[in-house]
Protein backbone atom coordinates (compact mmCIF):
# COMPACT_ATOMS: atom_id res chain seq x y z
CA UNK A 1 0.00 0.00 0.00
CA UNK A 2 1.42 3.42 -0.96
CA UNK A 3 1.47 6.53 1.19
CA UNK A 4 -1.64 8.09 -0.39
CA UNK A 5 -3.71 4.97 0.20
CA UNK A 6 -2.52 4.80 3.78
CA UNK A 7 -3.49 8.42 4.41
CA UNK A 8 -6.88 7.81 2.85
CA UNK A 9 -7.65 4.84 5.07
CA UNK A 10 -6.24 5.95 8.40
CA UNK A 11 -7.94 8.72 10.32
CA UNK A 12 -4.96 10.02 12.26
CA UNK A 13 -5.92 9.96 15.90
CA UNK A 14 -4.39 12.59 18.16
CA UNK A 15 -2.78 11.69 21.44
CA UNK A 16 -4.77 9.40 23.70
CA UNK A 17 -5.71 12.35 25.85
CA UNK A 18 -7.40 14.13 22.94
CA UNK A 19 -8.80 10.95 21.39
CA UNK A 20 -10.88 10.25 24.47
CA UNK A 21 -12.98 13.30 23.64
CA UNK A 22 -13.00 13.05 19.85
CA UNK A 23 -16.61 11.83 19.71
CA UNK A 24 -17.68 14.83 21.75
CA UNK A 25 -15.20 17.35 20.41
CA UNK A 26 -17.61 20.29 20.53
CA UNK A 27 -17.63 20.22 24.33
CA UNK A 28 -14.12 21.55 25.02
CA UNK A 29 -14.48 24.91 23.21
CA UNK A 30 -18.05 25.13 24.50
CA UNK A 31 -16.82 24.76 28.09
CA UNK A 32 -14.06 27.31 27.53
CA UNK A 33 -16.64 29.73 26.14
CA UNK A 34 -18.83 29.22 29.22
CA UNK A 35 -15.89 29.60 31.58
CA UNK A 36 -14.60 32.86 30.11
CA UNK A 37 -17.80 34.58 29.05
CA UNK A 38 -21.21 33.00 29.69
CA UNK A 39 -20.75 32.12 33.37
CA UNK A 40 -19.32 35.57 34.27
CA UNK A 41 -22.07 37.29 32.26
CA UNK A 42 -24.74 35.25 34.07
CA UNK A 43 -23.29 36.34 37.43
CA UNK A 44 -23.39 40.00 36.34
CA UNK A 45 -26.92 39.69 34.92
CA UNK A 46 -28.05 38.11 38.20
CA UNK A 47 -26.53 41.07 40.05
CA UNK A 48 -28.54 43.61 38.05
CA UNK A 49 -31.78 41.60 38.04
CA UNK A 50 -31.74 41.01 41.80
CA UNK A 51 -31.17 44.73 42.31
CA UNK A 52 -34.62 45.45 40.80
CA UNK A 53 -36.83 44.02 43.60
CA UNK A 54 -34.49 45.53 46.21
CA UNK A 55 -34.76 48.97 44.55
CA UNK A 56 -30.96 49.22 44.40
CA UNK A 57 -29.74 52.06 42.18
CA UNK A 58 -26.89 51.00 39.90
CA UNK A 59 -24.14 53.62 39.96
CA UNK A 60 -20.38 53.60 39.60
CA UNK A 61 -19.96 51.35 42.63
CA UNK A 62 -22.34 48.84 41.05
CA UNK A 63 -20.28 48.84 37.88
CA UNK A 64 -17.07 48.22 39.89
CA UNK A 65 -18.65 45.35 41.82
CA UNK A 66 -20.07 43.80 38.63
CA UNK A 67 -16.70 44.10 36.87
CA UNK A 68 -14.88 42.45 39.78
CA UNK A 69 -17.49 39.68 39.85
CA UNK A 70 -17.00 39.10 36.12
CA UNK A 71 -13.21 38.87 36.39
CA UNK A 72 -13.16 36.71 39.52
CA UNK A 73 -15.76 34.32 38.08
CA UNK A 74 -13.72 33.93 34.90
CA UNK A 75 -10.53 33.30 36.88
CA UNK A 76 -11.73 31.16 39.78
CA UNK A 77 -14.82 29.29 38.56
CA UNK A 78 -14.11 26.13 36.57
CA UNK A 79 -17.48 26.23 34.84
CA UNK A 80 -17.56 22.60 33.69
CA UNK A 81 -18.76 20.44 36.60
CA UNK A 82 -22.01 19.40 34.94
CA UNK A 83 -20.23 18.49 31.73
CA UNK A 84 -18.28 15.75 33.47
CA UNK A 85 -19.43 12.26 32.46
CA UNK A 86 -21.43 10.19 34.91
CA UNK A 87 -23.63 11.45 37.74
CA UNK A 88 -21.16 10.39 40.44
CA UNK A 89 -18.49 12.58 38.92
CA UNK A 90 -21.01 15.38 38.52
CA UNK A 91 -21.72 15.33 42.24
CA UNK A 92 -17.98 15.44 42.88
CA UNK A 93 -17.76 18.34 40.43
CA UNK A 94 -20.66 20.06 42.18
CA UNK A 95 -18.70 20.11 45.45
CA UNK A 96 -15.74 21.63 43.67
CA UNK A 97 -18.01 24.17 41.98
CA UNK A 98 -19.41 25.27 45.35
CA UNK A 99 -15.90 25.60 46.79
CA UNK A 100 -14.84 27.71 43.81
CA UNK A 101 -17.90 29.94 44.12
CA UNK A 102 -17.16 30.44 47.82
CA UNK A 103 -13.65 31.53 46.77
CA UNK A 104 -15.23 34.11 44.43
CA UNK A 105 -17.47 35.33 47.27
CA UNK A 106 -14.56 35.51 49.71
CA UNK A 107 -12.47 37.50 47.23
CA UNK A 108 -15.34 39.94 46.58
CA UNK A 109 -15.98 40.44 50.28
CA UNK A 110 -12.28 40.92 51.03
CA UNK A 111 -11.82 43.47 48.24
CA UNK A 112 -15.09 45.15 49.18
CA UNK A 113 -14.11 45.47 52.83
CA UNK A 114 -10.66 46.83 52.05
CA UNK A 115 -11.96 49.40 49.56
CA UNK A 116 -15.15 50.10 51.46
CA UNK A 117 -17.48 50.02 48.46
CA UNK A 118 -19.37 46.96 49.67
CA UNK A 119 -20.71 49.06 52.57
CA UNK A 120 -22.78 51.02 50.06
CA UNK A 121 -25.06 48.03 49.53
CA UNK A 122 -27.94 46.60 51.53
CA UNK A 123 -26.60 43.33 53.10
CA UNK A 124 -29.72 41.22 52.28
CA UNK A 125 -29.28 42.21 48.63
CA UNK A 126 -25.65 41.07 48.56
CA UNK A 127 -26.46 37.81 50.39
CA UNK A 128 -29.35 37.08 48.00
CA UNK A 129 -27.05 37.67 45.03
CA UNK A 130 -24.39 35.38 46.46
CA UNK A 131 -26.98 32.60 46.86
CA UNK A 132 -28.91 33.13 43.63
CA UNK A 133 -25.93 33.35 41.24
CA UNK A 134 -24.67 29.76 41.65
CA UNK A 135 -28.25 28.49 41.41
CA UNK A 136 -28.67 30.32 38.11
CA UNK A 137 -25.40 28.86 36.84
CA UNK A 138 -26.43 25.34 37.83
CA UNK A 139 -29.82 25.66 36.11
CA UNK A 140 -28.26 27.00 32.92
CA UNK A 141 -25.64 24.24 32.91
CA UNK A 142 -28.36 21.60 33.34
CA UNK A 143 -30.33 23.12 30.47
CA UNK A 144 -27.26 23.11 28.25
CA UNK A 145 -26.45 19.54 29.18
CA UNK A 146 -29.98 18.21 28.59
CA UNK A 147 -31.23 20.26 25.67
CA UNK A 148 -28.10 21.26 23.75
CA UNK A 149 -25.30 18.79 24.39
CA UNK A 150 -27.77 15.94 25.08
CA UNK A 151 -25.18 14.13 27.16
CA UNK A 152 -27.84 12.23 29.05
CA UNK A 153 -29.77 11.06 26.00
CA UNK A 154 -27.53 8.03 25.60
CA UNK A 155 -30.40 5.53 25.57
CA UNK A 156 -31.96 7.08 22.47
CA UNK A 157 -28.77 8.28 20.80
CA UNK A 158 -27.06 6.23 18.12
CA UNK A 159 -24.08 4.41 19.58
CA UNK A 160 -20.97 3.17 17.80
CA UNK A 161 -19.69 -0.37 18.11
CA UNK A 162 -15.95 -0.35 18.68
CA UNK A 163 -13.18 -2.95 18.51
CA UNK A 164 -9.55 -2.52 19.50
CA UNK A 165 -6.63 -4.19 17.76
CA UNK A 166 -3.76 -4.93 20.13
CA UNK A 167 -3.76 -5.32 23.90
CA UNK A 168 -1.35 -2.95 25.62
CA UNK A 169 -1.34 -0.02 28.01
CA UNK A 170 -2.67 2.60 25.53
CA UNK A 171 -5.50 0.36 24.29
CA UNK A 172 -6.52 -0.59 27.83
CA UNK A 173 -6.53 3.09 28.74
CA UNK A 174 -8.84 3.76 25.78
CA UNK A 175 -11.19 0.92 26.70
CA UNK A 176 -11.41 2.14 30.28
CA UNK A 177 -12.31 5.61 28.97
CA UNK A 178 -15.06 4.12 26.77
CA UNK A 179 -16.55 2.32 29.80
CA UNK A 180 -16.21 5.28 32.17
CA UNK A 181 -17.41 8.05 29.89
CA UNK A 182 -20.90 7.43 28.46
CA UNK A 183 -20.94 10.69 26.49
CA UNK A 184 -18.54 9.04 24.01
CA UNK A 185 -21.55 6.93 22.95
CA UNK A 186 -19.42 3.89 22.19
CA UNK A 187 -19.93 0.21 22.91
CA UNK A 188 -16.69 -1.72 23.26
CA UNK A 189 -17.10 -5.12 21.61
CA UNK A 190 -13.68 -6.64 22.23
CA UNK A 191 -9.96 -6.97 21.47
CA UNK A 192 -8.19 -8.64 18.58
CA UNK A 193 -4.60 -9.78 19.07
CA UNK A 194 -2.32 -12.38 17.47
CA UNK A 195 -0.52 -13.24 20.68
CA UNK A 196 -1.30 -16.29 22.79
CA UNK A 197 -3.70 -15.77 25.68
CA UNK A 198 -0.91 -16.56 28.15
CA UNK A 199 0.98 -13.45 26.97
CA UNK A 200 -1.97 -11.10 27.41
CA UNK A 201 -3.03 -9.26 30.60
CA UNK A 202 -5.58 -11.30 32.53
CA UNK A 203 -8.01 -8.37 32.65
CA UNK A 204 -8.18 -8.32 28.84
CA UNK A 205 -8.58 -12.04 28.08
CA UNK A 206 -12.37 -12.17 28.73
CA UNK A 207 -12.80 -9.56 26.01
CA UNK A 208 -10.55 -11.22 23.41
CA UNK A 209 -12.50 -11.99 20.22
CA UNK A 210 -9.75 -13.60 18.21
CA UNK A 211 -6.72 -13.04 16.03
CA UNK A 212 -6.29 -10.26 13.50
CA UNK A 213 -7.24 -12.65 10.66
CA UNK A 214 -10.73 -12.91 12.14
CA UNK A 215 -11.25 -9.14 12.29
CA UNK A 216 -12.62 -8.39 8.77
CA UNK A 217 -15.37 -11.00 9.07
CA UNK A 218 -16.26 -9.90 12.59
CA UNK A 219 -16.64 -6.30 11.43
CA UNK A 220 -19.11 -7.31 8.72
CA UNK A 221 -21.17 -9.55 10.98
CA UNK A 222 -21.48 -7.12 13.90
CA UNK A 223 -21.70 -3.75 12.17
CA UNK A 224 -18.54 -2.33 13.71
CA UNK A 225 -18.27 1.44 13.18
CA UNK A 226 -14.83 2.19 14.64
CA UNK A 227 -11.56 0.28 14.75
CA UNK A 228 -8.72 1.42 17.00
CA UNK A 229 -5.33 -0.03 16.10
CA UNK A 230 -2.90 -0.07 19.01
CA UNK A 231 0.12 -1.95 17.71
CA UNK A 232 3.77 -0.95 18.15
CA UNK A 233 5.51 0.86 15.30
CA UNK A 234 7.66 -2.24 14.82
CA UNK A 235 4.51 -3.97 13.48
CA UNK A 236 4.12 -1.51 10.60
CA UNK A 237 4.03 -4.22 7.85
CA UNK A 238 1.25 -6.05 9.71
CA UNK A 239 -0.64 -2.77 10.22
CA UNK A 240 -0.48 -1.95 6.51
CA UNK A 241 -1.61 -5.47 5.65
CA UNK A 242 -4.53 -5.20 8.08
CA UNK A 243 -5.63 -1.86 6.64
CA UNK A 244 -5.52 -3.34 3.16
CA UNK A 245 -7.81 -6.16 4.34
CA UNK A 246 -10.29 -3.62 5.73
CA UNK A 247 -10.53 -1.51 2.58
CA UNK A 248 -13.99 -2.81 1.68
CA UNK A 249 -15.50 -1.95 5.09
CA UNK A 250 -17.09 1.38 6.02
CA UNK A 251 -15.61 1.38 9.51
CA UNK A 252 -13.50 4.35 10.55
CA UNK A 253 -9.95 3.34 11.35
CA UNK A 254 -7.86 5.06 14.01
CA UNK A 255 -4.26 4.50 14.93
CA UNK A 256 -3.29 4.98 18.58
CA UNK A 257 0.33 6.08 18.95
CA UNK A 258 2.03 4.52 21.95
CA UNK A 259 2.73 7.80 23.72
CA UNK A 260 3.20 6.02 27.04
CA UNK A 261 6.79 5.35 26.03
CA UNK A 262 7.40 9.09 26.45
CA UNK A 263 7.38 11.30 29.54
CA UNK A 264 4.42 13.38 28.41
CA UNK A 265 4.27 17.08 29.22
CA UNK A 266 1.05 18.64 27.90
CA UNK A 267 0.69 16.07 25.11
CA UNK A 268 -1.68 17.28 22.40
CA UNK A 269 -2.50 16.93 18.71
CA UNK A 270 -1.60 19.78 16.37
CA UNK A 271 -0.70 20.43 12.76
CA UNK A 272 1.93 22.38 10.89
CA UNK A 273 0.89 23.53 7.40
CA UNK A 274 -1.71 20.77 7.35
CA UNK A 275 0.69 18.03 8.49
CA UNK A 276 -0.54 16.26 11.66
CA UNK A 277 1.90 16.22 14.55
CA UNK A 278 1.75 15.10 18.18
CA UNK A 279 3.20 17.37 20.84
CA UNK A 280 5.11 15.20 23.32
CA UNK A 281 6.63 17.94 25.45
CA UNK A 282 5.05 21.40 25.39
CA UNK A 283 4.25 24.26 27.73
CA UNK A 284 0.77 23.98 29.28
CA UNK A 285 0.37 27.73 28.74
CA UNK A 286 -0.26 27.67 25.01
CA UNK A 287 -3.19 29.57 23.51
CA UNK A 288 -6.13 30.19 25.82
CA UNK A 289 -4.38 28.74 28.88
CA UNK A 290 -1.60 31.27 28.46
CA UNK A 291 -4.10 34.14 28.38
CA UNK A 292 -5.82 32.84 31.53
CA UNK A 293 -2.49 32.40 33.32
CA UNK A 294 -1.30 35.91 32.41
CA UNK A 295 -4.57 37.61 33.41
CA UNK A 296 -4.60 35.82 36.77
CA UNK A 297 -0.94 36.78 37.37
CA UNK A 298 -1.54 40.47 36.61
CA UNK A 299 -4.78 40.76 38.60
CA UNK A 300 -3.43 38.95 41.68
CA UNK A 301 -0.06 40.76 41.58
CA UNK A 302 -1.67 44.19 41.41
CA UNK A 303 -4.02 43.31 44.24
CA UNK A 304 -1.20 41.90 46.41
CA UNK A 305 1.14 44.85 45.77
CA UNK A 306 -1.62 47.30 46.69
CA UNK A 307 -2.11 45.35 49.91
CA UNK A 308 1.54 44.96 50.93
CA UNK A 309 3.21 48.22 49.86
CA UNK A 310 3.57 49.36 53.52
CA UNK A 311 5.31 46.04 54.27
CA UNK A 312 7.63 46.52 51.28
CA UNK A 313 8.57 50.00 52.44
CA UNK A 314 9.22 48.81 56.01
CA UNK A 315 11.43 45.89 54.88
CA UNK A 316 13.38 48.14 52.49
CA UNK A 317 14.12 50.57 55.32
CA UNK A 318 15.13 47.73 57.68
CA UNK A 319 17.50 46.24 55.11
CA UNK A 320 19.16 49.61 54.55
CA UNK A 321 19.57 50.36 58.25
CA UNK A 322 20.89 46.95 59.36
CA UNK A 323 23.66 46.34 56.80
CA UNK A 324 25.71 48.06 54.16
CA UNK A 325 24.70 47.59 50.57
CA UNK A 326 21.69 47.96 48.28
CA UNK A 327 18.13 47.20 49.33
CA UNK A 328 17.49 44.85 46.43
CA UNK A 329 19.51 41.84 45.32
CA UNK A 330 19.28 41.15 41.60
CA UNK A 331 20.38 37.77 40.35
CA UNK A 332 20.31 36.28 36.87
CA UNK A 333 18.02 33.25 36.64
CA UNK A 334 16.71 31.05 33.85
CA UNK A 335 13.32 32.30 32.72
CA UNK A 336 10.83 30.90 30.22
CA UNK A 337 12.51 28.80 27.50
CA UNK A 338 15.83 29.17 29.31
CA UNK A 339 16.12 32.91 28.64
CA UNK A 340 18.10 34.84 31.25
CA UNK A 341 16.06 37.20 33.46
CA UNK A 342 16.89 39.39 36.46
CA UNK A 343 14.99 38.29 39.55
CA UNK A 344 14.48 40.78 42.41
CA UNK A 345 14.78 39.97 46.11
CA UNK A 346 15.32 41.94 49.28
CA UNK A 347 18.99 41.55 50.11
CA UNK A 348 19.40 39.05 52.96
CA UNK A 349 23.17 38.47 52.72
CA UNK A 350 26.33 40.50 52.87
CA UNK A 351 27.44 39.04 49.50
CA UNK A 352 25.99 39.54 46.01
CA UNK A 353 26.82 36.24 44.32
CA UNK A 354 25.77 36.04 40.68
CA UNK A 355 28.61 34.27 38.90
CA UNK A 356 29.56 30.81 37.73
CA UNK A 357 29.61 29.56 41.32
CA UNK A 358 26.82 30.36 43.77
CA UNK A 359 26.77 28.81 47.26
CA UNK A 360 23.29 28.06 48.60
CA UNK A 361 22.34 29.45 51.98
CA UNK A 362 22.81 26.99 54.84
CA UNK A 363 21.69 26.85 58.45
CA UNK A 364 23.46 29.52 60.56
CA UNK A 365 25.08 30.89 57.40
CA UNK A 366 27.64 33.57 58.37
CA UNK A 367 26.82 35.58 55.25
CA UNK A 368 23.30 36.42 56.48
CA UNK A 369 22.56 40.00 57.55
CA UNK A 370 21.03 40.68 61.00
CA UNK A 371 17.52 40.36 59.54
CA UNK A 372 18.48 38.08 56.65
CA UNK A 373 17.53 34.83 58.34
CA UNK A 374 14.08 36.17 59.26
CA UNK A 375 13.49 37.46 55.73
CA UNK A 376 14.42 34.15 54.13
CA UNK A 377 12.54 31.90 56.55
CA UNK A 378 9.38 34.01 56.25
CA UNK A 379 9.88 34.37 52.46
CA UNK A 380 9.54 38.15 52.84
CA UNK A 381 12.71 38.52 50.78
CA UNK A 382 10.74 37.16 47.79
CA UNK A 383 8.05 39.89 47.83
CA UNK A 384 9.75 42.14 45.21
CA UNK A 385 9.24 39.30 42.73
CA UNK A 386 5.63 40.43 42.32
CA UNK A 387 7.21 43.23 40.30
CA UNK A 388 8.86 40.54 38.16
CA UNK A 389 5.40 39.05 37.63
CA UNK A 390 4.00 42.37 36.39
CA UNK A 391 7.00 42.66 34.06
CA UNK A 392 6.09 39.29 32.58
CA UNK A 393 9.35 37.65 33.66
CA UNK A 394 7.77 35.42 36.33
CA UNK A 395 4.45 33.93 37.41
CA UNK A 396 3.02 33.83 40.91
CA UNK A 397 3.01 30.02 40.73
CA UNK A 398 5.57 28.00 38.81
CA UNK A 399 8.88 26.18 39.23
CA UNK A 400 11.10 28.20 41.56
CA UNK A 401 14.05 29.82 39.73
CA UNK A 402 17.50 28.54 40.61
CA UNK A 403 20.74 30.46 40.22
CA UNK A 404 22.15 29.99 36.72
CA UNK A 405 25.21 28.24 38.17
CA UNK A 406 22.96 25.65 39.81
CA UNK A 407 21.05 25.11 36.57
CA UNK A 408 24.26 24.34 34.72
CA UNK A 409 25.25 21.94 37.49
CA UNK A 410 22.02 19.98 37.80
CA UNK A 411 21.01 19.83 34.13
CA UNK A 412 23.92 17.40 33.69
CA UNK A 413 22.85 15.26 36.65
CA UNK A 414 19.04 15.10 36.44
CA UNK A 415 17.24 13.85 33.35
CA UNK A 416 14.51 16.25 32.24
CA UNK A 417 15.79 19.04 34.46
CA UNK A 418 15.48 21.75 31.79
CA UNK A 419 11.82 20.92 31.01
CA UNK A 420 10.87 23.02 34.05
CA UNK A 421 12.09 26.04 32.10
CA UNK A 422 9.40 25.69 29.43
CA UNK A 423 7.32 28.03 31.62
CA UNK A 424 7.99 31.18 33.59
CA UNK A 425 9.54 30.64 37.03
CA UNK A 426 7.25 31.22 39.99
CA UNK A 427 7.36 32.98 43.34
CA UNK A 428 6.05 29.75 44.82
CA UNK A 429 5.56 26.29 43.39
CA UNK A 430 4.19 22.77 43.77
CA UNK A 431 7.55 21.48 45.02
CA UNK A 432 7.77 24.17 47.72
CA UNK A 433 4.39 23.29 49.26
CA UNK A 434 5.32 19.59 49.22
CA UNK A 435 8.35 19.94 51.47
CA UNK A 436 11.10 20.86 49.01
CA UNK A 437 11.62 24.47 49.93
CA UNK A 438 14.99 25.94 50.87
CA UNK A 439 18.39 24.31 50.55
CA UNK A 440 18.79 21.33 48.24
CA UNK A 441 22.05 20.03 49.68
CA UNK A 442 21.72 16.55 48.14
CA UNK A 443 21.00 15.34 44.62
CA UNK A 444 18.02 13.39 45.93
CA UNK A 445 16.35 16.56 47.22
CA UNK A 446 16.81 18.32 43.90
CA UNK A 447 15.45 15.30 42.01
CA UNK A 448 12.32 15.37 44.15
CA UNK A 449 11.93 19.09 43.56
CA UNK A 450 12.14 18.54 39.79
CA UNK A 451 9.65 15.68 40.07
CA UNK A 452 7.06 18.02 41.58
CA UNK A 453 7.86 20.79 39.08
CA UNK A 454 7.16 18.45 36.16
CA UNK A 455 4.03 17.15 37.87
CA UNK A 456 2.81 20.77 38.03
CA UNK A 457 3.36 21.17 34.28
CA UNK A 458 1.37 18.01 33.55
CA UNK A 459 -1.59 18.91 35.75
CA UNK A 460 -1.79 22.72 35.69
CA UNK A 461 -5.12 24.44 36.29
CA UNK A 462 -6.21 27.74 37.82
CA UNK A 463 -7.59 25.68 40.71
CA UNK A 464 -4.16 24.12 41.31
CA UNK A 465 -2.53 27.58 41.29
CA UNK A 466 -4.96 28.82 43.94
CA UNK A 467 -4.39 25.68 46.03
CA UNK A 468 -0.62 26.25 45.91
CA UNK A 469 -1.00 29.91 46.92
CA UNK A 470 -3.11 28.95 49.95
CA UNK A 471 -0.74 26.12 50.93
CA UNK A 472 2.25 28.45 50.60
CA UNK A 473 0.94 30.63 53.41
CA UNK A 474 0.67 27.58 55.68
CA UNK A 475 4.14 26.33 54.68
CA UNK A 476 5.81 29.64 55.55
CA UNK A 477 4.66 29.36 59.17
CA UNK A 478 5.62 25.73 59.73
CA UNK A 479 8.51 25.03 57.37
CA UNK A 480 12.01 24.67 58.82
CA UNK A 481 13.89 24.09 55.59
CA UNK A 482 14.33 27.73 54.64
CA UNK A 483 17.22 29.70 56.14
Amino acid sequence: MDKNTLEANIVAAPSLLADRFREFSNVAPFISFFKLFIDPILVVVSFYLIAIPFNIAMDGYGFILATLAFLLTALLLDGMFLFMPGYSRSWLGLGRFIAEWLAVVAALVLIGRISGFIDYYYPPFIITWFIASPLVLILVHIAIRVYVLRVDSGENAERSKVVVVGVNQPSQFLVKSIHDEPFLKMDFMGYFDDRAISRLPKSATPHLKGSLDMLPEYIKEHGIKKIYISLPMSSQPRVLELIDELKDSTASIYFIPDLFVFDLINARFDNVAGMPIVAICESPFMGLNGVIKRISDVVLSLFILLMIWPVLATIALAVKLTSAGPVFFKQRRYGENGDSVLVYKFRSMTVMEDGDRVVQATKNDQRLTPIGSFLRKSSLDELPQFINVLEGKMSIVGPRPHANAHNEQYRKLIKGYMIRHKVKPGITGWAQVNGFRGETDTLDKMQNRIKYDLDYLRNWSVWLDLKIIVLTVAVIFRDRNAY
